[in-house]
């Protein structure tokens, strides 16, 4: 069949693809070399696309090709009702990648449930639960307490990778998937939480810092115990005023410090400072270096334990928010394919596809699909898993 030749395509499926997808017609337009007006004739049933240009349609929306050929669109939930509400994000109007990447991390989770109940192996519970009635403190703490990580072995950590990669680990134990997300700007999207039960997910935007990740990893695990509450809803259900969530959202922040930075642990290190000695970046800095945190944190938890005044830090996070802006995304180094699946995926999700690759529960087609990988990577992402390495090089 000659490329030129036109398919009778379903113009319905043709919008509602792309409208689903996030695009705009400009932008569509623009990427399939043709005007607006003739990619608006398609989604109208006035003229049709050729073959081609439904291959390329299929390969920017990241839908099958078939899909185009049936009589209706599948009838889908709003990608608003899985995830917690975020800043700056109108539920309904995300942007292409954020709809992408969310699609890819349900179809993951539900990929996770389903190869539990193949291989007759329980779905991991997420028990823990916080009240915004409680003070952020005590739910710090006791994030902490469940993850395990004692403060010995914390200050021990050679780098923030080995760091990123412990808490990390000790998230996923809890009976939460942690994914990796790319190709979205920091300040669009930091972090999200799918507030799906069970096997909630908790994905980090890999641009971040490796410090900076635990950080958010431990933002959203926070977010997740106040959904477990019902105290949060899902972003197209959650209608608190700006100011209303905005508490919660410095809730879930002091939390999230208290549980990377104990109390006692941190009021030792301030007392070995001088006494006249003031919270500029770099003396900020030192202290988050200890913990294996981002200074952000630190100076989050210096503001609430009374070492830093309310003015104190907003003078101080003006400069690190014009100090970040200088920076680039740093990298560890080169990651293997492999590392890379393992560092999207999260490694519970990676041995259960090679257990269930080794069980006869997927085909090798299928197991490449659900990590992105290509199948000529798996001895060397079996060698990966069973060195147990935690964290990665690199995760973006």
């Amino acid at each position: 069949m000659a490329p030129s030749q036109t398919l009778r395509a379903n113009p319905t499926i043709l919008a509602w693809a792309r409208e689903e997808s996030g695009y705009a017609p400009e932008r569509v337009a623009k990427r399939l070399s043709v005007t607006e007006e003739r990619l608006l004739a398609w989604e109208q049933g006035e003229r049709q696309p050729t073959i081609r240009q439904v291959e390329r349609l299929a390969h920017l929306f990241h839908r099958p090709l078939s899909i185009f050929f049936q009589p209706r669109p599948p009838q889908l939930p709003p990608l608003a009702t899985e995830y917690r509400r975020l800043t700056g994000v109108r539920p309904g109007h995300e942007t292409p990648e954020l709809r992408l990447a969310l699609r890819k991390m349900l179809i993951r989770r539900e990929n996770a449930l389903n190869l539990l109940g193949e291989l007759g192996q329980p779905t991991p519970a997420f028990d823990l639960r916080a009240h915004l009635s409680e003070s952020p403190a005590d739910v710090g703490q006791r994030l902490r307490s469940a993850v395990g990580i004692d403060l010995t072995t914390q200050l021990a950590w050679p780098n923030e990778w080995r760091a990123w990669g412990a808490w990390r680990s000790s998230v996923e134990q809890l009976g939460v998937l942690v994914f990796i997300f790319s190709r979205i700007a920091l300040d669009e999207v930091r972090g999200l939480a799918l507030l799906r039960s069970p096997l909630p997910v908790a994905a980090i935007n890999g641009k971040e810092i490796p410090e900076a990740k635990s950080f958010t990893l431990l933002h959203e695990v926070v977010h997740l115990m106040l959904a477990a509450s019902r105290e949060e809803a899902p972003a197209n259900q959650e209608h608190r005023a700006p100011a209303e969530w905005e508490k919660v959202e410095r809730f879930a922040e002091v939390a999230a410090s208290h549980a990377l930075v104990p109390e006692a642990a941190l009021r030792d290190v301030v007392a070995q400072r001088r006494a006249s000695a003031a919270w500029d970046l770099a003396g900020v800095r030192s202290i988050a270096k200890r913990f294996r945190v981002t200074p952000l944190a630190t100076a989050t938890r210096l503001r609430e334990s009374g070492f830093m005044s309310w003015d104190s830090y907003q003078t101080w996070r003006q400069e690190w928010d014009a100090y970040v802006a200088t920076l680039t995304p740093r990298r560890g180094g080169f990651a293997t394919p492999a590392e890379k699946a393992v560092t999207r995926a999260g490694r519970p999700f990676a041995q259960l596809v090679l257990e269930a690759l080794s069980a006869n529960r997927l085909t090798s087609t299928e197991a490449a699909r659900y990590l992105e990988l290509k199948f000529d990577h798996f001895d060397e992402l079996r060698t990966h898993l069973a060195q147990g390495a935690v964290g990665t090089s690199t995760d973006d």
